[in-house]
C-alpha cells in the first residue's frame, strides 16, 4: 500500500468498520476500516442452519458480480438467533466453502443481537437505528465508511431495493 492510500485508509477510519476481526479459522486480525477503505461494504450475520441460509448463495453472486467495482461482502457467524450457528469455526469455513462456494471474507463468530458488547455491531444499530433481528441481516455502508441503510433478513441478495441502493453507492 503506497504512502497516498495508507493515509486515505487511516484518514476514513471513523465509521462501525474502525474495528479489528480476527478472519474465520485463522490467526490474522484485519482492521476492517484499513482492509476495505473506499469500497462498498455489505455486512451479513450468518448462519448455516437457518432458513435464510440459501442467501449465502446470492451473496456470492453478488460479490462476484459487483468486487471488481468495489462491492465487499463481509460475512459474520453468528449463533445469537435460534442456535443456528453452533459448529466451530472450521466446520462454518467449510461448510461455506464446499457448499456455496463462499470466497467472499468471512470472519469470527461474532455477536450480533441487542444487548452484544460487539463494538462492529453496536457501532452498526447506532448507526442504522436497529440491531438485527435474525440471521442475514444486511448493513450497507458507503465507500465513505458510513452506514447508508440496512435491510432485515427477509431481504434477498438480489432483491431489487437493495441492488438499487448498492448500484447508488458504487456510483458515488
Amino acid at each position: 500500500m503506497g504512502w497516498l492510500a495508507a493515509f486515505v485508509a487511516v484518514a476514513s477510519c471513523n465509521g462501525p468498520l474502525d474495528v479489528s476481526k480476527r478472519r474465520l479459522a485463522g490467526d490474522e486480525t484485519v482492521r476492517l476500516c484499513e482492509a476495505y477503505a473506499n469500497q462498498v461494504v455489505l455486512v451479513v450475520n450468518t448462519a448455516s442452519k437457518c432458513g435464510y441460509t440459501e442467501q449465502y448463495e446470492g451473496l456470492e453472486s453478488l460479490y462476484d458480480q459487483r468486487r471488481d467495482e468495489g462491492l465487499v461482502v463481509l460475512g459474520f457467524p453468528s449463533n445469537d438467533f435460534g442456535g443456528q450457528e453452533p459448529g466451530t469455526e472450521a466446520s462454518v469455513a467449510k461448510f461455506c466453502r464446499l457448499t456455496y462456494g463462499v470466497q467472499f471474507p468471512m470472519f469470527e463468530k461474532t455477536a450480533t443481537a441487542e444487548g452484544t458488547q460487539d463494538p462492529l455491531y453496536q457501532a452498526l444499530a447506532a448507526s442504522a437505528g436497529r440491531y438485527p433481528q435474525w440471521n442475514f441481516h444486511k448493513y450497507l455502508i458507503g465507500r465513505d465508511g458510513q452506514v447508508i441503510r440496512d435491510f432485515p433478513s427477509a431481504t434477498r441478495p438480489d432483491d431489487p431495493e437493495l441492488t438499487k441502493a448498492i448500484e447508488a453507492a458504487l456510483a458515488e
